[in-house]
C-alpha cells in the first residue's frame, strides 16, 4: 500500500503552479490564459462539503460584478460538478481536477482542505490564501472586486474550517 503524502499549502508570495486543465463546459484552459489580463480567484472545492456550499454562492455574488475573475476547481466528476454548480447557482467557469489523474493541481497547490481560495496575480505570483470560510476575506474579495457581497438578510458565520 502506498503511503499518502500530505502536500503543503502554498503561501501568498508564491508562484502559482501551472496548470492545464479541462473546463466543465468544454475545452481546457491554463493558468497563463486565467491571469492573463487580471487576477483570479482559484476556489477549490468538491460537491460534498458543506463549507464549499456555503462559500460558493457567495464567490458567484463576486463574479457577477464583473472585476474579479473566479474559477471553480472541482475535485468531483463533471457530470456531479455541473449538478452542484446547477444548485447552488454557480455560473463562473469551473475546471475538473479528476481523481483519476490524481489531483494534480490540488497537490501542487497543497490542498489538504476545501474550500481552499487562491488570489493569484496577473504575473503569476499568489497574494492571498484563505483555506474554510472566512467571512472577512469575502468582505476584503468584494472590495476589491467592487461588489457589496452580503446582503442584510445573509445570516453567515464569521469562520468555519474546510
Amino acid at each position: 500500500m502506498a503511503a499518502h503524502h500530505q502536500h503543503r499549502l502554498l503561501d501568498a508570495g508564491t508562484r502559482a503552479p501551472d496548470f492545464r486543465l479541462t473546463l466543465l463546459d468544454g475545452g481546457e484552459t491554463t493558468l497563463a490564459d486565467v491571469i492573463s489580463h487580471t487576477p483570479a480567484l482559484l476556489a477549490f472545492f468538491k460537491i460534498t462539503c458543506p463549507v464549499c456550499q456555503l462559500t460558493f454562492p457567495f464567490l458567484e455574488r463576486l463574479h457577477a460584478g464583473g472585476k474579479l475573475r473566479v474559477y471553480g476547481i472541482s475535485q468531483n466528476d463533471a457530470e456531479d460538478t455541473r449538478e452542484f454548480n446547477r444548485r447552488f447557482g454557480i455560473t463562473f467557469p469551473t475546471l475538473l481536477d479528476s481523481e483519476e489523474d490524481g489531483f494534480v493541481v490540488s497537490n501542487a497547490y497543497g490542498i489538504s482542505s476545501v474550500p481552499t481560495t487562491f488570489l493569484v496575480e496577473s504575473g503569476g505570483r499568489i497574494s492571498r490564501v484563505t483555506d474554510g470560510w472566512r467571512k472577512k476575506e469575502i468582505e476584503w474579495l468584494g472590495t476589491l472586486a467592487g461588489v457589496g457581497v452580503f446582503r442584510q438578510s445573509d445570516n453567515v458565520p464569521e469562520w468555519k474550517a474546510g
